[in-house]
């Protein structure tokens, strides 16, 4: 049975990776903003910006000096994106870290969709129910998401939607490493998490060329799907029936 950690603080911290983005940040910025500037409680946007070669840093860092609720982190070399999300949820300083892609084919409009279960869950993932991306595409998804799927005793629909709301302090306590981002929900509820899904926009991608095809989808995640599933054989499960003493104070 998978447990709850009670609610977070609704406060939002907003990861959105970035490598040469450049044509769709002007856009992205808009929507986000609008969204954002109707919630109700603190908020922050970090982009990781993966030393993009197109501008799209230097664009980042102007939007910052204008609005003081943006972040912006600059890796010195190209680390990919599960480096980029390791370094925002390191820095996120939200109660619910949301994740999404820059290239807009996430909608920020469904941003308040997910952060509204949080109440219940610690992992809320959205998934694309009307796809918007060319047939061979969709295949490659289908195929990757039933390959790990399949190898990692899963069944989310949509592995590849980085449109994701967390707890952050639960994202604090799981070991990140290349790739990890197709695994997210799951190395969470070897932690305990209580993960749901919800059907979310998809729409085509507005500017720029996509950053993944069939290799990286399928073939290089083979290997860390079998150590996931490893992982996953080995987990600690464990009740603590009670606890007596005081010790040390919590911390904070």
């Amino acid at each position: 049975m998978e447990e709850t950690h009670g609610t977070p603080r609704r406060d939002l911290s907003i990861v959105i990776p970035v490598y040469n983005e450049i044509d769709c940040l002007p856009l992205l910025e808009r929507e986000l903003l609008a969204v954002l500037r109707s919630w109700p409680h603190p908020w922050e946007i970090l982009f990781v910006d993966d030393a993009s070669t197109d501008g799209s840093g230097a664009y980042l860092d102007a939007l910052a000096a204008r609005e003081p609720q943006i972040r912006v982190l600059h890796f010195s070399v190209n680390c990919k994106q599960s480096a980029a999300f390791a370094a925002g949820f390191r820095a996120a300083r939200g109660g619910i870290t949301v994740t999404l892609d820059a290239d807009l084919q996430n909608d920020p409009a469904d941003i308040p969709v997910l952060v509204e279960k949080m109440d219940r869950y610690d992992c809320v993932c959205g998934w694309r129910r009307d796809r918007q991306d060319t047939w061979f595409r969709r295949i490659q998804s289908r195929i990757a998401n039933r390959i790990r799927n399949r190898l990692s005793g899963e069944t989310i629909q949509d592995t590849g939607c980085s449109l994701k709301a967390y707890r952050t302090d639960l994202l604090r306590h799981i070991y990140l490493f290349r790739g990890a981002h197709r695994f997210l929900p799951t190395l969470l509820r070897m932690e305990g998490a209580n993960v749901l899904e919800v059907p979310v926009r998809h729409r085509p991608r507005a500017a720029g060329t996509a950053k993944y095809g069939m290799w990286n989808r399928v073939f290089s995640a083979t290997a860390d799907l079998f150590g996931v599933r490893w992982m996953k054989s080995r987990v600690l499960g464990y009740r603590i029936a009670s606890e007596v003493g005081r010790g040390l104070p919590e911390e904070g």
